[in-house]
């Protein structure tokens, strides 16, 4: 396979299942941005000496996958700070996004995508609204999305026209498009609380005549639940009445869940966004990953809002995911640094459906991030045992470590600064946006 550059680091964590530990590893990317070796640099093709080599000091990792992001809400974020997740819904962030505009949302998504890619997350799940505008941004920051326009039931927003307009621009566009397959294209049902079953029903049939994904919130809050079970038993057994369950699904925030439910993900291979950081600041519960995790949920890790978080650092959703595991079954191997690790990265991926991003492996996207390990984190250096390697990495080094990352082999950031995006200039942009807004 043709090579049109090789990177050589000494750690590379590839992301398989075992959460190897490569030692003197290369990476080769092809010149159409995808992986065509990972391994022992020892054990790697030859490749002539013209084509260049990227010498790394530090970590080479995949870059990560957040699984569930609103991310344009930068414009708002702090609005509201204080308030439970349905009064700060209705009574501040609603009302500021009426009076956003296509260019607004362009705005935020920008500033969002350089937050990401500062952090080293090269994929986001977004569901928002303006979603060409959307689209735009991310491909102007070279971002990788997955990207569900959200549609609801109420006055001026018209559930059906969304839902069609959402089939017309896949089968316009094709459900990946871009250059890299950056953008893939997704159904936004918002909830079951915000829409009637025969939306999530219509969704479920053009959804899987196209087999896109659907992005949904499920079970989020405490209220939320009680309704939903008054009417329909929980919110997994309307998912699984409406036809949901029997495609592409992927469950926002599932935190009020009964076994049953859980039974039900599982065996729809449905998967989880776990969005420990705004649930607990919403008040909203915490998602029981080690009970869907033990049914064979695919769980990956999202950040929400950074409205409602109020960030996009997935390695802080990490952090959080194992404490927060471990304080629920009071079990400190609950969740490990490398169970974090793949879900924030591979199993992220396959919550989505994707075996195309999140680990590094030939044919798969050069989706990677560098990780420095020149700081206090990583004063013990690299020759640890590899599970001290890991915990050094989730625990204490996380996004300060982030250095260089590509995305389709192209790079997004070179020494911790975005290189396709004027970060100054977006900041100021949104911050125009916003002071229109709010």
């Amino acid at each position: 396979m043709t090579v049109s550059r090789r990177f050589l680091a000494p750690v590379v964590l590839p992301a398989d299942p075992s959460c190897s530990v490569l030692r003197d590893a290369a990476v080769d990317v092809g010149p159409d941005g995808r992986i065509t070796y990972c391994g022992p640099a020892a054990a790697a093709p030859p490749v002539p000496d013209a084509h260049p080599r990227t010498l790394l000091t530090g970590i080479l990792a995949p870059g990560l996958v957040n699984t569930h992001a609103h991310s344009p809400m930068t414009l708002l974020r702090g609005l509201g700070g204080d308030l439970p997740l349905l009064s700060w819904l209705q009574d501040a962030v609603w009302p500021a996004e009426a009076r956003m505009r296509a260019q607004d949302a362009h705005a935020g998504m920008l500033l969002g995508c350089v937050e990401m890619q500062r952090y080293g997350v090269t994929t986001s799940a977004e569901m928002y609204a303006h979603a060409e505008a959307v689209a735009e941004a991310a491909l102007e920051a070279g971002s990788r999305v997955l990207l569900a326009p959200a549609y609801f039931d109420r006055p001026g927003d018209g559930w059906r026209s969304a839902v069609d307009g959402t089939g017309k621009w896949i089968d316009a566009d094709g459900l990946r498009f871009g250059p890299g397959e950056r953008i893939e294209l997704c159904y936004g049902p918002h909830s079951a609380y915000t829409l009637p079953p025969e939306a999530l029903h219509v969704t479920a049939e053009e959804s899987a005549r196209r087999g896109a994904l659907v992005h949904i919130h499920v079970a989020e809050t405490l209220a939320e639940d009680v309704e939903q079970r008054a009417r329909h038993g929980s919110v997994p057994q309307l998912l699984r009445e409406t036809g949901l369950l029997d495609g592409r699904l992927l469950a926002a925030h599932a935190v009020h869940l009964s076994g049953t439910d859980i039974r039900l993900l599982a065996e729809s291979g449905a998967g989880v966004a776990h969005c420990p950081g705004s649930n607990a600041k919403l008040a909203s519960g915490t998602a029981a990953v080690h009970a869907l995790r033990a049914a064979s949920v695919t769980v990956g890790l999202g950040t929400d809002g950074p409205a409602s978080n109020d960030d996009l650092d997935l390695w802080e959703e990490a952090r959080l995911a194992m404490m927060f595991s471990r304080l629920a079954t009071g079990d400190p191997l609950a969740l490990t640094a490398a169970d974090a690790f793949l879900m924030a990265t591979s199993v992220g991926a396959a919550a989505l459906g994707r075996t195309d991003i999140g680990a590094l492996r030939p044919g798969n996207w050069a989706d990677m991030v560098h990780i420095s390990v020149d700081g206090p984190h990583f004063a013990t250096g690299l020759d640890v045992e590899d599970g001290r390697l890991l915990a050094n990495l989730m625990w204490a080094a996380g996004s300060r470590g982030v250095r260089d990352v590509w995305v389709a082999g192209e790079p997004v950031v070179e020494d911790g600064e975005t290189v396709r995006v004027d970060r100054g200039g977006a900041q100021r942009a949104a911050a125009e946006a916003a002071a229109r807004i709010v």
